[in-house]
Protein backbone atom coordinates (compact mmCIF):
# COMPACT_ATOMS: atom_id res chain seq x y z
CA UNK A 1 0.00 0.00 0.00
CA UNK A 2 1.59 3.29 -0.92
CA UNK A 3 0.79 6.61 1.49
CA UNK A 4 -0.48 9.31 -1.02
CA UNK A 5 1.06 11.82 1.44
CA UNK A 6 4.31 10.52 0.34
CA UNK A 7 3.73 9.94 -3.40
CA UNK A 8 6.61 11.64 -5.68
CA UNK A 9 5.69 13.69 -8.80
CA UNK A 10 6.48 11.86 -11.73
CA UNK A 11 10.07 12.37 -13.19
CA UNK A 12 10.30 13.34 -16.35
CA UNK A 13 13.61 13.40 -18.34
CA UNK A 14 14.92 16.89 -18.49
CA UNK A 15 16.70 17.68 -21.67
CA UNK A 16 19.72 20.61 -21.52
CA UNK A 17 20.20 23.14 -24.26
CA UNK A 18 22.91 23.02 -26.48
CA UNK A 19 25.80 25.64 -26.90
CA UNK A 20 25.59 27.50 -30.26
CA UNK A 21 28.68 26.36 -32.17
CA UNK A 22 31.85 28.29 -32.12
CA UNK A 23 33.91 29.02 -34.92
CA UNK A 24 37.61 29.78 -34.71
CA UNK A 25 37.20 33.58 -34.82
CA UNK A 26 35.20 33.16 -31.33
CA UNK A 27 38.28 31.42 -29.99
CA UNK A 28 40.46 34.10 -30.36
CA UNK A 29 42.86 32.89 -32.76
CA UNK A 30 45.42 35.52 -34.30
CA UNK A 31 44.84 37.72 -30.98
CA UNK A 32 48.10 38.79 -29.01
CA UNK A 33 47.80 37.34 -26.27
CA UNK A 34 50.00 38.07 -23.51
CA UNK A 35 53.40 35.67 -22.40
CA UNK A 36 54.02 35.08 -18.62
CA UNK A 37 56.93 38.13 -18.39
CA UNK A 38 54.21 40.31 -20.02
CA UNK A 39 51.37 39.58 -17.88
CA UNK A 40 53.85 39.80 -14.51
CA UNK A 41 54.84 43.19 -15.59
CA UNK A 42 51.05 44.77 -16.61
CA UNK A 43 49.74 43.25 -12.68
CA UNK A 44 52.60 45.00 -11.05
CA UNK A 45 51.95 48.22 -13.11
CA UNK A 46 48.21 47.78 -11.93
CA UNK A 47 48.57 47.14 -8.80
CA UNK A 48 51.07 50.13 -8.62
CA UNK A 49 47.86 52.28 -9.99
CA UNK A 50 45.77 50.36 -7.67
CA UNK A 51 45.40 53.59 -5.13
CA UNK A 52 43.15 56.35 -5.55
CA UNK A 53 46.45 58.67 -4.16
CA UNK A 54 48.37 57.23 -6.68
CA UNK A 55 45.97 57.59 -9.45
CA UNK A 56 45.09 60.89 -8.47
CA UNK A 57 49.49 61.75 -8.78
CA UNK A 58 49.40 60.19 -12.33
CA UNK A 59 46.27 62.60 -13.36
CA UNK A 60 47.82 65.88 -11.54
CA UNK A 61 51.85 65.06 -13.48
CA UNK A 62 49.64 64.12 -16.59
CA UNK A 63 47.95 67.01 -16.62
CA UNK A 64 50.97 69.57 -15.78
CA UNK A 65 51.57 72.29 -17.70
CA UNK A 66 54.97 71.62 -17.41
CA UNK A 67 54.89 67.70 -17.71
CA UNK A 68 56.63 67.32 -14.60
CA UNK A 69 55.90 67.72 -10.53
CA UNK A 70 57.60 67.97 -7.17
CA UNK A 71 56.99 65.71 -4.48
CA UNK A 72 56.58 68.90 -2.54
CA UNK A 73 53.79 69.81 -4.73
CA UNK A 74 51.29 66.92 -4.05
CA UNK A 75 50.65 67.41 0.09
CA UNK A 76 47.72 69.96 -0.54
CA UNK A 77 45.87 68.40 -3.74
CA UNK A 78 45.52 64.82 -2.29
CA UNK A 79 45.42 65.40 1.42
CA UNK A 80 48.44 63.00 2.24
CA UNK A 81 51.38 64.02 4.47
CA UNK A 82 54.86 63.93 2.82
CA UNK A 83 56.01 60.53 3.85
CA UNK A 84 52.82 59.01 2.51
CA UNK A 85 53.31 60.97 -0.40
CA UNK A 86 57.11 59.86 -1.10
CA UNK A 87 55.77 56.25 -0.67
CA UNK A 88 53.20 56.39 -3.01
CA UNK A 89 55.80 58.24 -5.38
CA UNK A 90 58.68 55.45 -4.36
CA UNK A 91 55.47 52.46 -5.71
CA UNK A 92 54.76 54.87 -9.31
CA UNK A 93 58.40 54.90 -9.46
CA UNK A 94 59.26 51.57 -8.50
CA UNK A 95 56.74 50.20 -10.92
CA UNK A 96 57.98 51.86 -13.80
CA UNK A 97 55.15 54.29 -14.43
CA UNK A 98 57.27 57.51 -12.96
CA UNK A 99 60.61 59.25 -13.10
CA UNK A 100 62.39 61.84 -10.96
CA UNK A 101 64.88 63.92 -10.34
CA UNK A 102 65.80 65.18 -7.78
CA UNK A 103 66.72 69.26 -8.06
CA UNK A 104 68.33 70.29 -4.45
CA UNK A 105 65.98 69.21 -1.62
CA UNK A 106 63.44 67.69 -3.88
CA UNK A 107 61.87 65.52 -6.68
CA UNK A 108 60.43 66.30 -9.78
CA UNK A 109 58.55 63.21 -10.98
CA UNK A 110 57.20 62.74 -14.60
CA UNK A 111 55.32 60.15 -16.24
CA UNK A 112 56.96 57.46 -18.27
CA UNK A 113 54.61 57.50 -21.52
CA UNK A 114 56.17 54.64 -22.59
CA UNK A 115 55.04 52.37 -19.61
CA UNK A 116 51.73 53.87 -19.51
CA UNK A 117 51.18 53.50 -23.28
CA UNK A 118 52.27 50.04 -22.71
CA UNK A 119 49.59 49.35 -19.96
CA UNK A 120 46.91 50.50 -22.22
CA UNK A 121 48.36 48.44 -25.53
CA UNK A 122 48.38 45.32 -22.98
CA UNK A 123 44.77 46.09 -21.75
CA UNK A 124 43.85 46.58 -25.46
CA UNK A 125 45.47 43.31 -27.44
CA UNK A 126 44.36 41.23 -24.17
CA UNK A 127 40.53 41.96 -24.73
CA UNK A 128 40.69 42.44 -28.30
CA UNK A 129 37.54 40.53 -29.85
CA UNK A 130 35.99 40.40 -26.32
CA UNK A 131 32.17 40.87 -26.64
CA UNK A 132 31.25 44.37 -26.05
Amino acid sequence: MSDSRCSQPEMTKMTMPVPPKLDDSFCGNGVSRLNFDEAKTLADQLGAIADPARIQMLSIIATSAAGEVCACDFVEPIGKSQPTISHHLKVLSNAGLVSGDKRGRWVWYRLNRNSIDGIISSLTSATVGLPS
